[in-house]
């Protein structure tokens, strides 16, 4: 049995003992033109997990040398033809491991996959065992993924996490081929990203006196002030060691709402003629749920952050830029003057349409410098802006309209992927909040919904797992809540699953007692499948129990 996760497409292999390839140090590695950036990795990881040196193979020829102990790397165009850009062919056999993609992405998930054959100490950082023999068992694989967009993403705003631990988990996401990284990098609680013209954004909009411990309903606090933020070189960092691991980085920058970091920073951004002496200036916030103030919509602010998205393009190279659009309370722009002026000066209905016409603003701003417009699926409210594409987080109905509409679509429902949710009803799970998703309940996940016709379907750009952090301070907590439901997810993403009832639950739990030994020596503090340890339980650090409180609103009565 081949313990993998993702499952491949297609795989068979040879029974031990006579099924296995041996590496070695004379074992050459042969990077084809364009693989170059995934036999650097191999050397970098499972080099140095297993002692290998792997040294550069010197001949040119593409035939198999049965003289020979070779890993070779390979570009395949009629790999690409027959599996698409991604896909990949591995063959282990009594000559040589290849590798043939679709293109240096295919490849790379190979690789993956290799690592993965090797055993689980090849995820750690070094080898525990100078004198192990290495091997690959004898395996014909051919696989490819289901979805172009297959994403994690990660709010920093709420608990901010430095770059190391980001670093970290573009490598968790590589680990199960996940390719997109939506970096959550603003928000009420927080702004993360340095912006050299706006500095005060960092200065001021980096950092809280306190924070809301656990959830909505709780009364607790922790009266530390906390922050940081994330320089553009670190940015710039953070770019290229995704890209070297083939994941675009999608950067959000959340307007018109969740903007209370940037408000506190710049007061003038927002909707002052309303906004009362009593609470101004305002802080960056210290609690959770939705925030009443939301940036004003006047050409000074408009000419504000389109300076944001211009230093935002020349660090984040993807195609899709996240501008949040969710949650923005209208009830300023209600009893604003200046925003009332502006809803009748370009003869909108109401406040619906003039965040409408916001997000319009940045959809054609964008689309002028070649970028796409993404949004949370608030953005469909007083009509799409054309081009955007839409993040359906609140169910799928958001995702159904926008793809019956022609618009593209990244399935994210918060029922089945918001991985703060609970993974259990149990008195001890950490912090609960909302809906209970089990790690069954994610692998049982459709990202297409069945109302879309086949033609509407391909709108399903794929499908992302969201990590919201407000009930996440560390990341012991993060990794916690984020796995192994990542891991089931991961597989949803990647693998041609049949329908939800019918999917081999009991087999992914098989395959998952070896990922657990991976996840072991990555250092992953996942939940066990028995249940928290000690340490991972619900008290809080001053020994309450932090019971949920009150219902969150919107909740199931199970919360």
């Amino acid at each position: 049995m081949l313990d993998l996760v993702p499952a491949p497409g297609a795989a068979a292999w040879a029974p031990p003992p006579q099924g296995h390839y041996p590496l070695g140090h004379d074992t050459a590695l042969f990077a084809r033109p364009g693989t170059e950036g995934v036999a650097r990795w191999l050397r970098a990881t499972v080099g140095a997990a297993t002692g290998l040196p792997l040294p550069d193979g010197t001949d040119n020829d593409t035939e198999r040398d049965s003289g020979s102990n070779r890993v070779e790397l390979r570009i395949d165009p009629e790999v690409g033809q027959e599996l698409g850009p991604e896909g990949y062919r591995l063959v282990v056999d009594g000559y040589l491991v290849l590798i043939e993609g679709g293109s240096a992405a295919g490849v790379f998930w190979g690789a993956q996959t290799l690592r993965q054959l090797l055993g689980p100490d090849a995820f750690r950082r070094a080898p525990i065992d100078p004198t192990r023999q290495w091997s690959v068992p004898m395996v014909a694989i051919e696989d490819k993924p289901r979805f172009a967009w297959r994403g994690l993403m990660l709010d920093v705003s709420r608990h901010f996490m430095p770059k190391d631990g980001v670093l970290r988990y573009l490598d968790l996401l590589a680990a199960h081929k996940l390719n997109v990284f939506h970096f959550h990098l603003t928000d009420d609680q927080g702004w993360r990203i340095e912006i050299k013209r706006h500095p005060k954004l960092t200065e001021t909009g980096a950092w809280r006196a306190r924070t809301k411990w656990g959830h909505l309903a709780s009364d607790l606090w922790t009266e530390a002030p906390h922050g940081g933020y994330y320089t553009q070189d670190d940015i710039r960092e953070i770019v290229a060691y995704a890209a070297e691991r083939h994941i675009t980085v999608v950067p959000e920058i959340d307007i018109p709402g969740h903007a209370q970091a940037a408000i506190a920073a710049y007061p003038e951004l927002g909707n002052t003629d309303v906004i009362t002496a009593a609470s101004t200036p305002l802080s960056v916030w210290d609690t959770w749920g939705i925030n009443p103030n939301v940036l004003a919509p006047t050409d000074n602010t408009l000419r504000f952050f389109e300076g944001v998205f211009e230093e935002v393009l020349a660090l984040f190279p993807s195609a899709f830029i996240h501008i949040g659009g969710d949650e923005a309370p209208k009830d300023q722009w209600r009893q604003s003057p200046a925003a009332q002026a502006r809803i009748k000066e370009f003869d909108l209905a109401d406040e619906e349409e003039l965040q409408s016409w916001f997000i319009r603003h940045f959809d054609t701003w964008l689309t002028e410098r070649g970028r796409r417009l993404i949004g949370w699926d608030e953005i469909l409210e007083g009509g799409l802006a054309p081009g955007a594409a839409v993040s359906s987080w609140r169910g799928y109905a958001g995702g159904i309209a926008a793809a019956k509409a022609g618009h593209d679509v990244v399935m994210c429902p918060k029922q089945q992927v918001y991985l703060d949710y609970r993974q259990d009803g149990g008195p001890d799970e950490p912090m609960p909040i909302g809906y209970v998703r089990t790690l069954e309940d994610v692998y049982r996940f459709e990202p297409v919904p069945p109302e879309l016709t086949p033609e509407e379907a391909r709108h399903i750009l794929g499908t992302q797992a969201n990590v919201w952090t407000e009930v996440m301070e560390n990341q012991s907590r993060v990794d916690y809540q984020t796995f192994p439901r990542l891991a089931a997810f991961a597989e949803v993403a990647w693998a041609d699953l049949p329908a939800p009832a019918e999917r081999d639950f009991a087999g992914f739990e098989e395959r998952m007692r070896a990922h657990y030994k991976r996840l072991d020596a990555l250092g992953v503090g996942y939940r066990p499948p028995g249940g928290p340890l000690p340490w991972q339980k619900r008290p809080a650090p001053d020994g309450n129990p932090a019971t949920l409180g009150r219902p969150i609103e919107g909740s199931p009565p199970n919360v």
